[in-house]
């Protein structure tokens, strides 16, 4: 996609790296719309950084979708680029089912069920566009898994299997999918991630991406170096040792 001069919605970017991104696209020359549930956020940040539109919505919520997707079009009809940040991720013990149960129906919700219902909403609307991009964000966790985390894993591999296969029936349209990877970023996806020395810095992040966006306008992925330990591990011949590695250093691990 190209770095500027598009109308961007990013569902799920009152913080974290979807809010950092979204700041760095507002300065890169694009439109940039934050979406979220908690009305106070989108307040702070509307006051904040003036020229940024936002919109309440809740991903977990397929009427919030629908109506924060009309609002979205009526208010940006020029809008070209879709970003499915909003997430969830959630420690899990399965040797005690009434402990994880619930908890993995809201990741599959919000991280699976989130991001087919966002495109179902804006998708038609995309195609009208000359140059449009929606773009997923799966994980590193999609390739190598982290033992504390069985459903975010199983999420996000879902994600990159959903975004090869849109790129497949979109390749006849204005449509461009673009996958985001990150690794583990500091913020708040889990409890101490923000200060993380296992999590790559949210801003040297945030920087790469931009710059990978900006340097490769037709790439399938984003990945960062940092990511790369745990995508290409099955490629390179040492997945069992990068899990292993992986899950000794997991703060979360058992």
């Amino acid at each position: 996609m190209n770095i500027s001069g598009n109308t961007i919605f990013i569902p799920g970017s009152t913080s974290g790296i979807g809010l950092a991104l979204a700041l760095e696209l507002r300065a890169r020359g694009n439109t940039v719309i934050v979406g979220g549930r908690r009305a106070e956020l989108l307040e702070r940040i509307a006051a904040e950084h003036p020229g940024i539109d936002t919109v309440r919505i809740d991903t977990a919520d397929a009427g919030s979708i629908e109506s924060a997707a009309k609002e979205v079009l009526a208010k940006h009809p020029d809008l070209n680029v879709l970003v499915t940040m909003a997430g969830i991720m959630r420690v899990e013990d399965w040797h005690r089912p009434e402990s994880f149960l619930a908890s993995a129906e809201s990741v599959v919700t919000t991280n699976v069920l989130g991001p087919i219902r966002l495109i179902a909403a804006f998708v038609e609307h995309l195609r009208t566009r000359p140059d449009a991009t929606i773009i997923t964000v799966s994980s590193g966790l999609a390739f190598a898994p982290l033992r504390a985390t069985p459903s975010y894993n199983a999420s996000k591999a879902a994600i990159h299997m959903l975004s090869e296969s849109l790129r497949l029936q979109l390749a006849d349209t204005s449509v461009k999918v673009l996958e985001l990877v990150p690794p583990a970023v500091r913020t708040a996806l889990l409890p101490g991630q923000e200060t993380s020395e296992f999590a790559m810095p949210l801003d040297e992040f945030v920087a790469e991406v931009v710059t990978l966006l900006e340097s490769r306008p037709d790439a399938r992925e984003i990945q960062v170096e940092r990511v790369k330990f745990l995508r290409h591990a099955e490629a390179r011949g040492d997945y069992d040792q990068v899990v292993a590695t992986l899950n000794a250093a997991d703060p979360h691990g058992k």
